[in-house]
């Protein structure tokens, strides 16, 4: 069985491509990459078949038409990852506000731990973001709160988007019932994992915003994630989350 795939979404990331690929292909330990493009216009996909023969085999690419959104994209990497056998997956941003380096400690958590979701957390110890203005970081923490009150779990940073799946947990659970796309996927995927009953940790990080590129966030993304928190929690009354077949 393979060890870790590091999925990375791309939208017009030319200016961050290859540098997250040669940090993450420099690690101690190898980790493949599949970078999952929703059809940048401005070449992103080009850079990365560009590089996929220096790797040997362990840069891949998808390419998909149009934007898509943030949670398709890693439903489809996670799908691409279960075919091939990977034993541990990861998300992680293209644009090094996730510093590669702590893919291992990601990696510790879940492969020597024994835990099955690790998520690499902003608020576990205190508030480490850089570079943020204070709306945006009083924005982050505030919804991370407004996620434990609504649904209970007891996870610091609900948003988090870092983190290392067993396998275990992408097949258990029904990714073909994961509704949302945006910035709520990574609220409803903890969430899910909560409530199947697995075993979550946070990992300290320091979070980093982008120096290069353009950010994706949106009104809209604010709005489905607000929204859908309380949408999450009705459901599980009516409909608690099950396991796959």
């Amino acid at each position: 069985m393979n060890e870790g795939l590091v999925l990375i979404p791309t939208y017009n990331e030319k200016e961050n491509a290859e540098f997250i690929i040669r940090k993450v292909m420099s690690l101690p330990r190898a980790f493949d990459v599949l970078v999952i493009d929703d059809g940048s216009p401005d070449g992103t996909a080009a850079i990365v078949r560009g590089l996929m023969g220096e790797f040997g085999g362990r840069l891949h690419l998808e390419e998909r038409s149009g934007k898509q959104g943030l949670g398709t994209a890693y439903i489809h990497g996670f799908r691409w990852a279960l075919a091939r056998g990977y034993s541990y997956v990861f998300e992680m941003d293209a644009d090094f506000s996730h510093n590669p380096d702590d893919l291992l400690r990601l990696h510790d958590a879940c492969a020597v731990q024994g835990f099955d979701l690790a998520i690499g957390s902003r608020y576990i110890q205190g508030v480490n973001v850089v570079n943020w203005p204070m709306s945006r970081v009083l924005m982050s923490y505030f919804a991370s709160w407004y996620v434990r009150l609504v649904t209970g779990m007891p996870i610091r940073d609900a948003t988090a988007g870092f983190k290392c799946y067993t396998a275990n947990v992408l097949q258990t659970i029904e990714l073909n019932q994961v509704r949302f796309v945006g910035y709520a996927f990574q609220i409803e995927m903890k969430w899910l994992a909560y409530q199947l009953g697995f075993r979550i940790k946070e990992v300290p990080i320091i979070f980093t915003d982008r120096t290069r590129g353009h950010s994706k966030m949106s009104k809209n993304i604010v709005k489905e994630a607000f929204l859908g928190v309380l949408q999450m929690k009705l459901d599980s009354w009516w409909r608690p989350a099950k396991r796959a077949a």
